[in-house]
């Protein structure tokens, strides 16, 4: 009898400790989830501001078509990417495009002192930030859930309770990137330094 009641106090053991894990993971997943929609508001903010941007710089750089399209195509294939690692490679993209934007901007003194550029540029480097710090709360909540589903034993039951490895967002840092020089001045020969001109020719 004694024994039968061990039996049954180890079942309810386990039983609770299976229902303790289940709920961890459960609660480890949902701030991934969360921590994910944070950076999907940020990034949708990002996105709303590109337009009045590109129409800005439209007003001074109207013939910069290719690089307006640039943006938009850009933009569009962001707002349609799924997941962290389809969404971080179009962000990428974006950012690139956004940096030749901003490089043809430093070509017009006037557009650079425009107030609604520098509002519009001081919007998008403050969500910058913010998406800095979401990214590194979500990939801080995926490293931790990650860890939970595949430390023992855990790792005995996540899969058959359906958790399975989540995605880093791991998008190119823009310091990392070399914006393109923009020049609308041909490239003038250098002359030659004093004291080096070449000798003549000899006979």
């Amino acid at each position: 009898m004694i024994a039968v009641w061990i039996i049954l106090a180890v079942v309810v053991v386990l039983v609770i400790y299976v229902i303790a894990l289940y709920n961890g993971l459960v609660q480890k997943r949902n701030r991934v989830d969360n921590s994910w929609a944070q950076i999907e508001v940020q990034l949708k903010r990002r996105r709303d501001l590109i337009p009045n941007l590109i129409e800005t710089v439209k007003g001074y750089a109207a013939h910069e078509r290719g690089t307006f399209e640039a943006v938009t195509q850009a933009r569009a294939a962001a707002a349609g990417a799924q997941g962290p690692a389809q969404t971080a490679a179009a962000e990428g993209i974006l950012s690139q495009a956004l940096g030749r934007l901003f490089a043809v901007a430093e070509a017009y003194p006037e557009l650079k002192a425009n107030t609604n550029f520098l509002e519009l540029q001081t919007q998008l480097a403050e969500t910058e930030d913010k998406i800095a710090i979401s990214r590194q709360v979500y990939n801080d909540t995926v490293l931790t859930f990650n860890n939970g589903i595949q430390v023992f034993p855990a790792v005995l039951l996540a899969g058959a309770f359906g958790f399975t490895r989540r995605e880093f967002f791991e998008v190119e840092d823009a310091g990392d990137r070399e914006v393109p020089t923009v020049s609308f001045q041909p490239t003038a020969t250098a002359a030659p330094p004093a004291g080096d001109a070449p000798a003549p020719p000899t006979t």
